[in-house]
């Protein structure tokens, strides 16, 4: 059996939990091996409670909403330029 590295037994532990809170999560940009080991934590906990909190604003993402939302409710939705 191969010996598992300190990060892969930390994914493990945070997997088991019936529910799993991340507190004050995206207070800093991830890098790409962090945002791998989320990926998996958040894949293995399939089916299983998580609890995200944050102080960002996730719907200012450059791919969250094809639409940009009307400005007064009498206003139509418009599309958002193709990037």
């Amino acid at each position: 059996m191969a010996t598992r590295t300190a990060p892969e037994r930390r994914i493990r532990e945070l997997v088991r939990p019936d529910v799993l809170i991340l507190d004050d999560f995206a207070m800093r940009q991830l890098s790409a091996a962090q945002a791998e080991d989320l990926y998996e934590l958040v894949s293995e906990r399939q089916s299983r409670s998580l609890i995200d909190t944050s102080q960002q604003v996730i719907m200012n993402g450059p791919g969250y909403r094809p639409n940009k939302r009307p400005k007064k409710p009498t206003d139509k939705c418009v599309k958002s330029p193709v990037r």
